[in-house]
């Protein structure tokens, strides 16, 4: 029987949730490779001033870091949460199925091919290899009798993302000015992005936090099946639609600003749902949460694990995210959600 989780008991957990975040936010404005007293980077927020080495680099480097890896984490979080609820599949992530790698070699061709510069221009090549990448996973996954399982979409998704990738990597190898800005963005980064990228992606991943606001309703809706749903006056089209429209959004401009990241739409929806119950209109909440929590930690420790350098956060996800892909891969009991 399943378990009620009563709202009184969420909101606290919500609350603490973004404490959580709080803190992790506050340790990648304080940690990197050049130490900073608490109260230098409390001055710095306080009393700015230029002509200070220690506030310029608050200013210049690590806010704006913070500011990414907060609008990318809620962002893969949610289009993670969203894009399990529409498969009604488990292993359902931007990376596992295809789309971050679809993006990114969308990204490749359009500073490659057409001489993109501007994050903008880069948002709708990465809108454009997201969706059409989401399209074919899909339509190879729902080949055969029994149509498209979790695991027939993970072997798909990983298919086709080896696929792109070898195309992105003969791009890159071949093209002096797309390696040159590729190679930091390939691995997953928030390092080098400055505030003028946040100015310019969040416009798009406020349309698709407002996609999102509907998808908890609608997500629930299709747990129970497409006829049940449709019983309910739910119209299923519809809905598929503006959650898909939702997870293009916000991974096609997430993928732009720090490069393919993976594993954290995969991780952090599962333990949303571990504290939730399968309630979408507090999973993805929580998702939005969690998931720049642990997206900013992981870039947190891969600044202190190879002190003077850092180990980018696209590298600490797949080591963090690996084991627990292969432990849902492995669970007898994996079903369709």
């Amino acid at each position: 029987m399943t378990t009620v989780h009563a709202p009184k008991r969420l909101l606290p957990g919500l609350l603490g949730a973004l404490v959580l975040l709080a803190v992790v936010t506050v340790l990648s404005v304080a940690v990197g490779a050049k130490s900073i007293s608490m109260n230098d980077v409390a001055d710095a927020l306080l009393h700015y001033r230029p002509d200070d080495s220690d506030h310029l680099v608050i200013h210049t480097m690590r806010l704006p870091r913070t500011a990414v890896g907060l609008l990318v984490g809620a962002a893969l979080g949610v289009a993670g949460a969203v894009m399990q609820g529409l498969t009604r599949n488990p292993l359902a992530d931007p990376g596992i199925l295809g789309i971050n790698a679809g993006a990114a070699l969308l990204l490749v061709i359009g500073i490659s091919v057409f001489g993109v510069t501007s994050l903008t221009g880069y948002v709708w090549f990465g809108f454009a290899g997201a969706a059409v990448t989401a399209v074919v996973v899909y339509g190879i996954g729902a080949l055969g009798r029994d149509r498209a399982t979790p695991v027939k979409l993970a072997l798909s998704g990983a298919a086709v993302s080896a696929a792109l990738a070898s195309i992105t990597t003969a791009i890159v190898l071949t093209d002096t000015d797309a390696f040159d800005r590729m190679r930091l963005w390939q691995v997953g980064a928030l390092a080098g992005r400055d505030g003028a990228l946040v100015t310019q992606a969040l416009p798009f991943l406020v349309v698709g936090a407002v996609l999102a606001i509907p998808c908890g309703r609608l997500l629930n809706a299709l747990a129970l099946g497409d006829d049940v749903a449709r019983a309910l006056g739910q119209r299923v089209g519809l809905a598929r639609a503006l959650g898909a429209l939702c997870v293009v959004v916000l991974c096609g401009t997430a993928t732009a600003l720090a490069g393919p990241v993976a594993f954290i739409g995969l991780t952090v929806p599962h333990v949303a749902r571990m504290i939730t119950g399968p309630d979408y209109r507090w999973i993805l909440p929580y998702s939005a949460v969690l998931a720049p929590a642990l997206l900013l930690g992981a870039d947190v420790l891969g600044r202190i694990v190879a002190r003077p350098g850092e180990i980018q956060v696209g590298i600490v996800t797949a080591v963090i995210g690996a084991p627990v892909f292969v432990a849902l891969v492995r669970r007898r009991d994996l079903a369709e959600l």
